[in-house]
């Protein structure tokens, strides 16, 4: 349980890093940056919400989730390596997944295949 919880607190602090980053980046008021995070099912993201001009905006920015005592990195679309901070908040990279790609693909990463 401490490793979970040791994981938890990693990927919600990198979130929180990421979203300090960006906040105030926008001089959009119609544009919110959310922080989600599902301790419970062990889901964390960060998404846009709102409006640009006359346009609906919602996209997700990074996705990460907790399974198997592994954190799945599902989506980064930052240009930023968010797996470098991971690894500075003490997570090894054997107990990262790139979820995002394909499984026969994660054996040629330096990170864990699932």
């Amino acid at each position: 349980m401490a490793k979970l919880d040791r994981y938890r607190n990693a990927v919600q602090q990198a979130l929180l890093n990421y979203a300090q980053m960006r906040s105030g980046t926008s001089s959009n008021s119609e544009l919110e940056l959310q922080i989600l995070f599902d301790p419970q099912r062990d889901h964390y993201q960060l998404a846009y919400v709102g409006w640009h001009k006359s346009k609906r905006v919602y996209g997700p920015i990074l996705h990460l989730d907790i399974k198997d005592e592994k954190i799945w990195l599902q989506l980064n679309t930052t240009a930023d390596d968010i797996t470098l901070d991971l690894m500075e908040l003490g997570i090894a990279k054997d107990d990262i997944v790139l979820g995002f790609h394909a499984p026969y693909m994660r054996q040629f990463t330096e990170f864990a295949v699932g």
